[in-house]
């Protein structure tokens, strides 16, 4: 098989660059203003090949006014010219502008070694349930309930050996305050996808407590409280904050993740390049543009454009992102969706996970609906593993968490071989406005949080306070616990995290079993079981109806009677459904409030 090296000469000297990278005789050519790219036999593999046999190619420089120099390559009678100009472009937008030498070594390793250039590490993917306040009444349930279904669990706790102590030696922990950003490290929370927070700030008896707080857990007999420990503000307010930034990358947005385009007054833009046939001698031309009122409404859309021919064994145009500054972390989400204008023809999506220029890619084809603006989603599990056209079957699966570019084409193929049925050559346009990773319906609660019925009531208008639990009477003697709980929710339900708020009337020993009333709202009172809200937020983590809402509950047992549950007969396993489903989104208890807004 023929190699081809060529001559390159400039007035101050000439050099030989072998396309192999080996070393060649220097000629004198400083006179000619183009140059041949001569063929020899002693090596063994061409760089660049035309319609499947190599090619004896002529290098032109032509100085421009400028001092500039523009460079094309042409081939003999009957091809087109290769714009080497653009060729170089390309890699100069994406990599920066090589060094002769890198560059050559770059042709030689892949033309000699067609295989991906890094070997990608499997990254093990569990939908672990984070609990926070994993040592309290409620949490240190749902970690026992979480266990017995064989739901990976991870606890956030503040003192590993009471927590080792009451949970086991075995649970999977890490030591952080929610109070303390710092102590919240990223690598925590790797694999988390869902969150139980039962975190709270510590009330107890002015007069002391048992060792295990027998006498606040009761939650029935009153006695004179005082917080004990960590403010209000700071547990139920800043710990929520610090609580949401450490995981909202993990567990996602329900609208989705905005990774370029335009959504209302919201534009995130992404550094596109083309990266056309060229880069194999191709002449197929592209360009990612903005134009400022293309998109659906009349508003601004990206639009990837250009001429696709098949000359030289051409035949795709695309654009590719530069890498991002950091990996996306898509982990939360189940595909990428785009909103586009579409002509008829198939497309390709490759997403790619390492930062080298020709790695592996992840690639599926979409088709479109011509002139029509439409969403296509591309879940992440039709993503194929592919390199350079050619699927890999030994690859690692697609790790979403570390999403290092996107790349858009339009091409004669697909993949294997396979011909794309809706190629045609010549021009084409495809508005983009926007591709965002999304996760897919039914949507449940991906955080689920323990706050407490009351937290709109203290400063609400109208209201008898005698007939108010205590924690509303004694707000501002407990330091505005109910407010900042209040706040704390807020936070939550302003993050776009899909979440579920549970507020429970006073919180019993009782067992589980009672029937229950659900409300909205903040109206209600009386007691629950600890166990009752344990199930109920186990429930919520996979319920659709649960997804945004705020409710309070409590059993129907009053307070002056205990409830038991007969060991030989236990009540059934209860549907938290058949309560979910009757909940609205939207409300609050804060309704009352609008005109009368609590000062802190």
């Amino acid at each position: 098989m023929e190699a081809f090296y060529t001559t390159l000469s400039s007035p101050a000297s000439t050099s030989v660059l072998n396309f192999q990278g080996s070393e060649l005789p220097r000629r004198n050519l400083c006179k000619k203003s183009s140059h041949t790219i001569f063929a020899s036999p002693t090596l063994p593999k061409p760089f660049l090949q035309i319609c499947g046999r190599p090619q004896t190619l002529i290098y032109t420089s032509t100085r421009l006014s400028s001092g500039a120099h523009r460079a094309t390559i042409s081939a003999e009678a009957g091809r087109q010219n290769w714009d080497f100009g653009r060729f170089v472009k390309t890699l100069f937008f994406f990599n920066g502008f090589p060094s002769p030498a890198k560059f050559f070594d770059f042709l030689a390793e892949k033309i000699s070694d067609p295989s991906p250039s890094e070997v990608i590490n499997t990254m093990g993917t569990s939908d672990i349930v984070l609990v926070a306040g994993a040592t309290g009444g409620v949490g240190r349930r749902v970690v026992d309930i979480l266990c017995k279904k064989g739901i990976p669990v991870r606890v956030l706790v503040r003192n590993e050996e009471k927590a080792r102590k009451m949970l086991g030696s075995d649970v999977d922990l890490v030591i952080g305050d929610i109070t303390k950003d710092s102590t919240l490290i990223p690598e925590y929370f790797k694999g988390v996808k869902k969150v139980i927070n039962a975190a709270s700030v510590i009330v107890g008896p002015k007069e002391g407590d048992t060792p295990d707080r027998s006498k606040y857990s009761q939650g029935i007999k009153f006695f004179e409280p005082e917080i004990k420990g960590d403010s209000p503000e700071k547990v139920e307010y800043i710990g929520m904050r610090n609580l949401i930034k450490a995981v909202k990358d993990n567990l996602g947005l329900r609208r989705g993740k905005l990774l370029f385009g335009f959504e209302g007054i919201n534009y995130r833009q992404l550094p596109w390049g083309a990266l056309d046939d060229v880069v194999m001698g191709g002449v197929s031309e592209s360009t990612f543009q903005i134009d400022p009122s293309g998109g659906e409404n009349g508003g601004p859309t990206g639009v990837f454009k250009g001429v696709v021919s098949t000359a030289n064994n051409g035949g795709f145009t695309s654009i590719r992102t530069k890498n991002f500054s950091e990996p996306e972390n898509l982990s939360a989400y189940d595909g990428l969706e785009f909103r586009l204008k579409g002509d008829g023809r198939r497309y390709k999506i490759i997403v790619r996970t390492s930062s080298d220029w020709d790695t592996l890619g992840y690639t599926a084809g979409f088709d479109t609906e011509k002139g029509k603006w439409q969403s296509i989603q591309v879940p992440f599990s039709s993503l194929s593993p592919v390199f350079r056209a050619r699927t890999v079957s030994n690859a690692p699966p697609f790790d979403p968490s570390i999403v290092v570019s996107l790349q858009l084409m339009f091409s004669k193929f697909e993949s294997d071989g396979k011909l794309n049925e809706t190629f045609v050559e010549g021009p084409f346009e495809l508005p983009v406005s926007s591709i965002r990773a999304y996760i897919k319906d039914p949507i449940t609660p991906r955080f689920v949080h323990v706050s407490s019925a009351g937290v709109t009531r203290p400063e609400r208008p109208g209201i008898d306070l005698s007939k108010q639990p205590p924690a509303v009477r004694l707000n501002k003697e407990l330091d505005y616990i109910l407010t900042f709980k209040l706040k704390g929710e807020d936070l939550l339900r302003e993050s776009g995290i899909p979440y579920a708020i549970v507020r429970p009337c006073a919180l019993t020993e009782e067992p589980a079993g009672a029937n229950l009333i659900f409300d909205q709202g903040d109206n209600i009172t009386g007691k629950i079981s600890r166990e009752e809200i344990v199930l109920m937020c186990v429930a919520a983590l996979d319920s659709p109806y649960a997804c945004d809402k705020t409710f309070e509950v409590k059993s129907v047992i009053p307070f002056s009677e205990p409830f038991t549950v007969d060991p030989t007969n236990p009540p059934p396993e209860k549907d938290y459904d058949v309560y979910f489903k009757n909940l609205k989104e939207g409300i609050t208890g804060k309704e009352a409030l609008q005109q009368n807004p609590v000062s802190v």
